[in-house]
């Protein structure tokens, strides 16, 4: 025979352990709170543009026409690889004196572009605001001087460079966020465990449980007696009084 569960038990169960429930939620968010805040190093971000144009001398001599632009898109897919290559970002590590691998620099580096767009996004990320702005600017200008000598092409030109602001705001973490997760995860595991208890305690404490449990019917309870319930010393004085003088009337009356 299935079991089935109702509303009703399920909002019994959650309203018995919901001090327990709001407690781990609450103790999630806390933790959150506290690594975001105190353990986590914040990062920041900074982009540098360039553009994949015409070079100087086909400006001069030729009108701008639909192939030139084909032909820069698809040369794009190029450059981005080149941009992270060991040839451009050995350069940049040298130029900034920089104590790292290129493969580390790349980690810190993304170049992307919208699609059919000879527009180039360098974006650097960095715990330090100044050092994110230096690799994305640095990155941008040494692969606009090394791309004549590799490609034997001179169609790039930088179009914004990387700033830092008097309240730059770090990119990562995101205090709000994580709080949020960690709350919502800390009451999905509350609901969790709640469930989990109920449904490991078999201990019997009602007459319906007997009958559950069991299968047998409930032909007598014995009730609970509290402190409350029992006569006051004063109160068993006064009928041990009245009983004696019941007694002893009865006795004068035979």
């Amino acid at each position: 025979m299935e079991e089935t569960i109702s509303l009703k038990e399920i909002f019994e169960v959650l309203k018995k352990r919901i001090i327990m429930i709001l407690s781990l939620a609450l103790g999630a968010a806390a933790i959150s709170a506290a690594i975001t805040f105190f353990v986590i190093t914040p990062t920041y971000e900074a982009s540098s543009q360039f553009i994949v144009s015409q070079s100087q001398t086909q400006q001069q001599d030729t009108p701008y026409d639909i192939n030139d632009i084909r032909t820069n898109v698809e040369l794009i897919n190029t450059y981005n690889v080149i941009i992270q290559s060991p040839r451009i970002l050995d350069e940049v590590i040298n130029e900034l004196g920089l104590d790292m691998s290129a493969s580390e620099l790349s980690s810190k580096l993304q170049v992307s572009n919208a699609e059919q767009s000879q527009v180039v996004n360098v974006t650097a990320q960095d715990e330090n605001a100044m050092l994110a702005a230096d690799l994305a600017n640095t990155t941008v200008t040494v692969f606009k001087e090394e791309v004549p000598q590799l490609m034997s092409v001179d169609n790039v030109n930088v179009l914004s460079s990387a700033t830092v602001g008097p309240n730059v705001s770090p990119v990562s973490p995101n205090p709000m966020l994580n709080i949020a997760i960690a709350l919502v995860v800390g009451l999905m595991i509350g609901v969790g465990i709640a469930f989990l208890l109920e449904y490991l305690d078999n201990t019997v404490k009602s007459e319906d449980d007997i009958e559950e449990t069991l299968g047998l019917p409930v032909i007598g309870v014995v009730s609970t007696i509290t402190a409350d319930d029992l006569p006051s010393p004063a109160d068993r004085a006064r009928r041990r009084t009245n009983n004696v003088s019941e007694i002893r009337g009865e006795s004068v009356g035979t």
